[in-house]
C-alpha cells in the first residue's frame, strides 16, 4: 500500500484511492477491529464488575458469569458491529447501483474503525476514574422474589451521580468518534462501491444519523 495507515485519519480520500488500487486485504482492517474489541472488552469487564458486585449476594457464582459475559459480549460485539455496518452500507449502496464486492466494503469499514479505538481508550480512562466513585446497591436472594426491589436497585444504580456522569461522557465520546468514522467511511464507500460523494454520504449518513439520534434520545431520558 502506497499510503500509510495514519493517512486514513487525515486524508481518507487519498488513502482509499490507494487501497482500491490493490487487491482486497482484510488482515489490517481485522487487526484494527481486534484492537478496538480488546479495549472494549476491558471496558466491558470493568462495567460488568459493577453489575457483578450488585448481584454477588443473589446467587453464588453469578458475579463471575456477569463479568465474563460482559467481557465476551464487548469482544464479540465489536466484530458483529463491523459486519452489520458493512452490510448496511453495502445494502444501501445497492440502491445507488454501487459496484464492488462486500469484502471491499468490509475492508474500508475496518479501516474506518480506527477512530473508535481512540474513543474507546478515552471511555476506558473515564471508567477507571469514575467507577470507584459509583455506589453499587447490594442485592440479596430475597430480591429475586420481589421485582419492585430489583427495579428500585437498578434505578438507584443507574441514577447514581457518578454513574450518570460516566454514561454522559461515554455517550458523547461515542457520538464524536462515530462521526469521525462516518467521515472516513463516506470516502471509503465512494471508492469501494464507485459512488458519487453525495450517494456515499447518504449510504453512511442515514444509519449513522439514526444511531446518533437514538443515543441522544437515551441520554435525554436518563
Amino acid at each position: 500500500m502506497s499510503s500509510s495507515l495514519p493517512e486514513v485519519l487525515t486524508n481518507p480520500d487519498a488513502f482509499f484511492g490507494s487501497v482500491i488500487a490493490e487487491k482486497e486485504n482484510l488482515k489490517t482492517p481485522a487487526l484494527i477491529v481486534l484492537a478496538g474489541a480488546i479495549v472494549g472488552a476491558v471496558y466491558g469487564y470493568l462495567m460488568g464488575g459493577l453489575s457483578a458486585k450488585m448481584m454477588a449476594g443473589v446467587m453464588p457464582g453469578m458475579d463471575a458469569i456477569i463479568s465474563i459475559s460482559a467481557t465476551l459480549g464487548a469482544l464479540i460485539g465489536t466484530f458483529i458491529f463491523w459486519l452489520i455496518a458493512a452490510g448496511i452500507f453495502y445494502g444501501i449502496s445497492a440502491v445507488f447501483r454501487g459496484s464492488g464486492s462486500f469484502n471491499r466494503v468490509l475492508e474500508i469499514v475496518g479501516y474506518g474503525y480506527l477512530p473508535q479505538i481512540i474513543g474507546s481508550l478515552i471511555t476506558l480512562i473515564a471508567a477507571v476514574m469514575y467507577i470507584p466513585r459509583i455506589t453499587v446497591p447490594a442485592l440479596t436472594k430475597a430480591a429475586l422474589e420481589d421485582p419492585a426491589v430489583m427495579q428500585e436497585a437498578t434505578k438507584a444504580f443507574m441514577h447514581d451521580p457518578a454513574m450518570m456522569e460516566l454514561t454522559q461522557i461515554t455517550t458523547l465520546v461515542s457520538i464524536v468518534f462515530m462521526l469521525w468514522s462516518a467521515h472516513i467511511w463516506i470516502f471509503g464507500m465512494k471508492h469501494a462501491r464507485g459512488l458519487s460523494p453525495r450517494d456515499a454520504a447518504v449510504c453512511v449518513g442515514v444509519p449513522i444519523v439514526l444511531w446518533v439520534l437514538y443515543l441522544t434520545y437515551n441520554l435525554g431520558v436518563m
